[in-house]
């Protein structure tokens, strides 16, 4: 579905165009036109494919979706796609995916599986006219700043999880609990990181060294992109190790908290049998007990057994291990 369809000149908006007059726009000197569209279908894909001269692959790509964050040259034409992660309303991570193609007088994005537009972005371009007139690289960087931007508050809610389940580890009872939130955690920072690496190793593709010519006039935004990435990415980095590190702990306590079962175990089962081998000696059929005739016999055995558990009893308290 087309959003909109804008033709630009030296950085400023000349209008909102149809499909079929983007051709009066192309090789213009200072002029691109911006396409956006959503859930593209294959007839937009193949109007624009003949526009504008797209690659076969480039535009298979685009169609099919669920490709790996990345950048590619094809001739004079730049083909990136970049992951669009977004929270749910029950904390699991939708993964869509926005693919573009970039030339000299062109740009053209195609969003997928996403509920996030570029409204903002076009807006914020278009107040911005001074850097605007850089072109259609200028346009990139902005897409993907944008889409760099929405992965911070996915990294911050993140950590706030796992500060959550770390507070909770040295509770009685819940490291158990704890092991399955951290293992879904580790499930969703996977999900991130898939779209954060590989978009870091291409991003780095614009600025330094052979860039391709496009990006050339927006080569220090390049950058700064790539260095939110990589800070992305190192935090990344470290919440993995800290999951892997509380799972541990995690596992750990849950040894534990079966030893001191075990303890407590063996220690009524101590208990139990010092009684039970008092009553096994002396047996339940004499008409005294102890020592046969004896008259008090049996509350003496009686007190005998209770004085003993308690001694023990008071014993395995001490220890810990009731």
């Amino acid at each position: 579905m087309l959003i909109n369809c804008v033709a630009y000149r030296d950085g400023h908006k000349l209008a909102d165009i149809p499909l079929d007059r983007i051709g009066g726009y192309l090789g213009q000197p200072g002029t691109f036109v911006w396409v956006a569209l959503r859930d593209a279908g294959d007839d937009e894909l193949h109007e624009l494919q003949r526009v504008f001269q797209l690659h076969d692959l480039a535009v298979e790509d685009a169609r099919h979706g669920h490709q790996r964050p990345k950048i590619e040259e094809y001739d004079d034409t730049l083909f990136a796609v970049m992951h669009l992660v977004e929270m749910s309303p029950t904390d699991e991570l939708n993964v869509g995916e926005v693919a573009v193609f970039v030339g000299q007088d062109f740009i053209v994005s195609v969003r997928n599986r996403s509920t996030q537009g570029f409204l903002g972005v076009r807006a914020r371009c278009e107040r911005e006219p001074q850097h605007l007139r850089q072109g259609a690289g200028f346009v990139l960087y902005a897409l993907m700043d944008a889409v760099v931007d929405r992965y911070f508050p996915i990294v911050d809610a993140l950590e706030s999880e796992l500060e959550h389940i770390e507070d909770q580890i040295f509770e009685r009872g819940a490291a158990r609990e704890n092991i399955q939130m951290l293992y879904g955690l580790k499930r969703r920072l996977t999900v991130v990181r898939h779209a954060v690496a590989p978009l870091m190793d291409a991003t780095a593709k614009l600025h330094g060294g052979r860039v391709p010519g496009v990006c050339v006039p927006s080569e220090a935004y390049f950058r700064d992109v790539y260095d939110h990435l990589t800070r992305i990415n190192s935090t990344l980095d470290a919440l993995r190790e800290t999951i892997g590190t509380a799972i541990q702990v995690n596992l750990s306590m849950v040894t534990i908290e079966d030893t001191d079962v075990s303890k407590r175990l063996a220690a009524w089962a101590g208990i139990f049998a010092v009684a039970t081998a008092f009553v096994g000696v002396w047996g339940m059929n004499f008409e005294h007990m102890p020592e046969l005739k004896w008259q008090y016999g049996y509350p003496a055995a009686i007190g005998l057994i209770v004085v003993v558990c308690g001694v023990l009893y008071r014993r395995f308290k001490k220890a810990g291990w009731l």
